[in-house]
C-alpha cells in the first residue's frame, strides 16, 4: 500500500512539473516579440545593391523613406541592413548606446588601411588613439602649422593658374594630402613626400575594387603599395626615434605614448593609424572643397559677398594687405557658414556603418544581432522638417544653430571624426587665398554627380583659374 501511494504521489509530481513546463513554453510562445522594421530584402544574397547602385543613393535611401517611414530594412552587398533616418535613432546608434553596435568594414578594407587604425576598434584602445589623433589636430595644434598650410595653399593656386584646365577635385586632393602629411609628419624630406604620396596613390585606387589577389588587378596592386608604405613610414618611425625629437604633429604624439604600465605603441599600431588618418584626411575634404567652388561659382551675388568679407580681412586700416594669421580665420562668419552649409547639402558623409552586437530592440522594432545598421546624414540634413527648403543652398540658415542631433557631418559621438577643426582651418585658409587674388570659370557640364565613392560634380568640376593682377 504504501508503495502504491508514493507511486501515486510521484505521479502527480512529475505530471505537475511537466504541466509548469509545458505552460512556461506556450506563456513564452504567446509572449509578442519586437517585429524586423518594414522594407523590402530584395533578391536572395545580393538585396537591393542593384537598385541603390543603378541610380543615385541618394534617392534610393529617401524613396525608402518615403514608403517605409524612418527605420526600415534592407540588404546590401549580402548583408541584411536597418535603415535609420531619424536624428534620435541615429543619436541612439552612435552616442547614447555605441557599446551595442561596433563599426564595421569588409577586411578587404581593413587590410589595406592596417588592423591596428582607430575606427576599426572600440573600448579603451580606441578612446586612448583618438585622444591622441584629436590632440594633434586640435585648434592649438592647427594654430601652429597655420604659415605652413598658407605656404602650401599659395603654391597650390599659382600651380592651376597656368591657364590650363583642372580637375578641381583632383587636385584639391592633392593640397589636402600634402596638408595631412604636414600634420602627421611636420617638415618632411621631399624624397620621403613623393614616395608616400605615389604608394598612397596605388593603395587608394585599390581601395573600393574588388578584392582580388590576382596578379595585375587593382587590389594586388594596392597590396603590395601598402607594404611600401609600412616600409616608408618605418624609416621615418626609426629615424625620429634615433633623433629623439619631441613634437605635437601626430607621428610625435604616436612615438611619445606612454600607457598607464609604462607600455608604447607598437611600430605596426603607429604605421597602422598614419595610414587610417592619410586615408580620412583627403578625400572628403576635397570634396567639400569641390562642392564650395560650384556653389559659390552657381550664385554670384553670394561670391562677391564672400569676397568682401576676405578682402576686408586682408586689408589693415591703411589699405595695406596683411599676412593671414590664425586670428584672422575666425573673423570669417559668412566664409565659415559657407563652409558648413556646403557639408550639410553635399553630405559628402551620406551614411556610416555599424554592426547589432546583440539584439537590440527600438521604437518596437527588433534589430537582430549581426546586422548592419546604417544612420543616413544626408536623410537628416535634406528633411525639410530640420532645414528649411533643404535643396536650396543657403549659408545664412546657419546664422540660428540648427536643431540638436540634426547636423552630423563629421558624424557624431565617439567614432566622429577627431580631425574636422583642422579640415575647417585648412578650407578656410585656401578659400581666402583663393577669393582674393583668383578668379575661376566652370568649364562643360557640372550639373550631374559622379561617385567616387564620395560625392563630387561631374568630372571632378573641370575649371579654369585665372590670378588677378
Amino acid at each position: 500500500m504504501k508503495l502504491f501511494t508514493s507511486i501515486f504521489y510521484l505521479i502527480i509530481l512529475l505530471a505537475s512539473l511537466l504541466s509548469y513546463c509545458l505552460l512556461k513554453k506556450e506563456k513564452r510562445k504567446q509572449k509578442p516579440t519586437a517585429k524586423l522594421p518594414p522594407g523590402s530584402m530584395g533578391w536572395p544574397f545580393i538585396g537591393e545593391t542593384l537598385q541603390m547602385y543603378s541610380q543615385d543613393p541618394n534617392i534610393f535611401f529617401a524613396s525608402k523613406q518615403k514608403r517605409y517611414g524612418d527605420i526600415f530594412k534592407t540588404r546590401i552587398l549580402g548583408y541584411p541592413c536597418v535603415m535609420l533616418a531619424s536624428p534620435e535613432a541615429a543619436r541612439f546608434v552612435l552616442v547614447t548606446q555605441p557599446q551595442l553596435f561596433k563599426p564595421t568594414y569588409p577586411k578587404s578594407k581593413e587590410k589595406l588601411i592596417g588592423p591596428s587604425a582607430l575606427f576599426f576598434h572600440q573600448g579603451d584602445y580606441h578612446a586612448r588613439m583618438r585622444k591622441l589623433v584629436q590632440s594633434s589636430f586640435s585648434p592649438e595644434a592647427s594654430r601652429k602649422v597655420i604659415t605652413d598650410i598658407e605656404r602650401i595653399a599659395i603654391s597650390s593656386l599659382e600651380s592651376w593658374s597656368n591657364g590650363q584646365v583642372i580637375n578641381t577635385f583632383l587636385e584639391m586632393k592633392k593640397f589636402a594630402f600634402e596638408v595631412g602629411v604636414l600634420s602627421i609628419f611636420g617638415q618632411l624630406e621631399k624624397k620621403y613626400t613623393e614616395e608616400l604620396k605615389e604608394n598612397y596613390c596605388i593603395l587608394e585606387k585599390g581601395y573600393n575594387c574588388f578584392p582580388t589577389k590576382l596578379p595585375g588587378t587593382a587590389y594586388y596592386k594596392a597590396l603590395k603599395a601598402r607594404r611600401r608604405l609600412n616600409r616608408i613610414i618605418g624609416e621615418i618611425v626609426q629615424e625620429r626615434k634615433e633623433k629623439k625629437m619631441s613634437a605635437t604633429n601626430l607621428l610625435g604624439q604616436l612615438l611619445n605614448y606612454k600607457g598607464e604600465m609604462g607600455n608604447t605603441l607598437s611600430d605596426e599600431q603607429i604605421v597602422d593609424n598614419i595610414i587610417g588618418v592619410l586615408f580620412a584626411a583627403q578625400d572628403t575634404t576635397a570634396s567639400v572643397l569641390t562642392w564650395i567652388l560650384k556653389y559659390l561659382h552657381d550664385d554670384p551675388k553670394l561670391l562677391d559677398l564672400v569676397k568682401e568679407e576676405q578682402m576686408a580681412i586682408c586689408e589693415s586700416e591703411n589699405g595695406e594687405k596683411q599676412a593671414l594669421t590664425w586670428s584672422k580665420t575666425r573673423q570669417m562668419p559668412l566664409t565659415y557658414r559657407v563652409i558648413l552649409e556646403s557639408l550639410r547639402k553635399a553630405s559628402i558623409i551620406s551614411f556610416t556603418f555599424r554592426e547589432a552586437t546583440v539584439d537590440v530592440e527600438y521604437e518596437g522594432y527588433r534589430i537582430p544581432k549581426g546586422w548592419k545598421v546604417m544612420p543616413l546624414f544626408r536623410n537628416i540634413h535634406h528633411n525639410p522638417e530640420y532645414f528649411t527648403d533643404p535643396e536650396n543652398f543657403d549659408p545664412f540658415r546657419f546664422e540660428n544653430p540648427p536643431k540638436p542631433n540634426t547636423y552630423m557631418p563629421f558624424g557624431n559621438g565617439t567614432h566622429a571624426c577627431p580631425g574636422n577643426e583642422l579640415a575647417k582651418v585648412e578650407m578656410l585658409v585656401l578659400l581666402h587665398h583663393m577669393l582674393i587674388k583668383y578668379r575661376w570659370e566652370l568649364v562643360g557640364s557640372s550639373n550631374l554627380v559622379q561617385y567616387s565613392p564620395f560625392p563630387i560634380p561631374e568630372h571632378g568640376l573641370r575649371a579654369r583659374f585665372v590670378k588677378d593682377i
